[in-house]
């Protein structure tokens, strides 16, 4: 068979075919009288077996160690390959994800491309006060990779970065909208706890209802960090559902002087006032709740106003508990010269 009517029928070149056969790799059997190259059905076959490990991506020179060398060992290079493989899929991941990225920011010139792709590698540097400076940078006016910035502030473990890179996210127009509500939501759930932390953190900067609503949400979290978080900044933006959580922090004295500031900001509102103060007396009497959580539950009545927690007091006043008794009489003498 001519060269024309193999590479017709293989869908290799002729101008292919003469490169393997300068390599070596396939030598036409013959010539014809005329002197032009003539391919066995042989020759043909190993063609087709170039192309083959070509197609796995071998280079020629070891698609000719493949073919001639009796002792080489297929299941290294396939090692070998997948490896390489990997490597050139993660490059091309990351290049995706990177323009991506800068699609996703909408740039208007090649100007804000070119700040986009310094700010996307200033913050996936190693060096933390790059990142931070990155990160810093945030705030002017043009395109920010909202995505890039959620992903960095969910992975900071630096305090000062991360904070530089929460703040950057609530100048990024209200946080970057729905699209880094629902990445800060999936942090949320993520099983590395210093995730979930981080991402109620950035929920706290940002203060649009979607994030209270998702701040809301956090209160049934199974993280107890979250809850806590959650609940002291719904607390001050007067959300009552937050009163169970506020409560069970001033028992269990974890931010409790904090807790205590956040019901009485809520009971602002009469409504809720009287809601607090009988979660506050409903946990005093619980029997699970020892001496020291008693008197930090009565020290939260001092600030809630109304008559509802005025009788309260009075009542703890002779509570058996005498350190009790003398922090609600301690405080009913303070509520009587206001």
């Amino acid at each position: 068979m001519l060269i024309g009517d193999v590479a017709r029928r293989s869908g290799v070149s002729a101008r292919m075919l003469r490169h393997y056969e300068a390599l070596g790799l396939v030598r036409p059997t013959g010539r014809t009288q005329a002197g032009y190259r003539e391919y066995s059905g042989e020759d043909i076959r190993r063609i087709l077996h170039v192309e083959i490990l070509r197609s796995l991506g071998l280079s020629l020179r070891e698609v000719g160690r493949a073919l001639d060398d009796p002792g080489f060992r297929p299941g290294e290079l396939v090692d070998d390959l997948v490896r390489r493989t990997r490597e050139r899929v993660a490059a091309e991941t990351e290049l995706l994800t990177r323009l991506r990225r800068i699609g996703a920011a909408a740039p208007t010139d090649w100007e804000d491309v070119l700040r986009i792709v310094a700010l996307l590698q200033g913050l996936g540097s190693d060096s933390a006060g790059k990142r931070q400076r990155a990160a810093l940078s945030l705030a002017g006016e043009a395109p920010v990779p909202v995505e890039a910035l959620v992903e960095a502030a969910l992975n900071e473990p630096d305090p000062n970065v991360a904070g530089a890179l929460r703040w950057a996210l609530a100048r990024s127009g209200e946080g970057g909208g729905d699209h880094a509500l629902a990445l800060l939501a999936a942090g949320l759930g993520s099983p590395a706890a210093e995730v979930r932390k981080r991402a109620v953190e950035c929920l706290v900067e940002l203060a649009n209802a979607e994030a209270t609503a998702l701040l809301t949400d956090a209160l049934a979290n199974e993280d107890l960090v979250v809850r806590r978080t959650a609940a002291l900044t719904l607390g001050a933006r007067g959300v009552p559902d937050a009163i169970p959580t506020l409560v069970d922090m001033i028992v269990e004295e974890a931010n409790d002087v904090d807790a205590a500031d956040a019901l009485s900001t809520l009971a602002t509102d009469p409504a809720l006032a009287d809601r607090i103060v009988a979660r506050l007396v409903d946990r005093l009497d619980g029997p699970d709740v020892g001496s020291p959580a008693r008197q930090r539950l009565t020290q939260a009545l001092a600030d809630i106003p109304g008559d509802a927690a005025s009788r309260a007091l009075a009542e703890l006043s002779y509570d058996e508990d005498r350190v009790v008794a003398l922090t609600a009489t301690y405080i009913l003498r303070l509520r009587d010269e206001r």
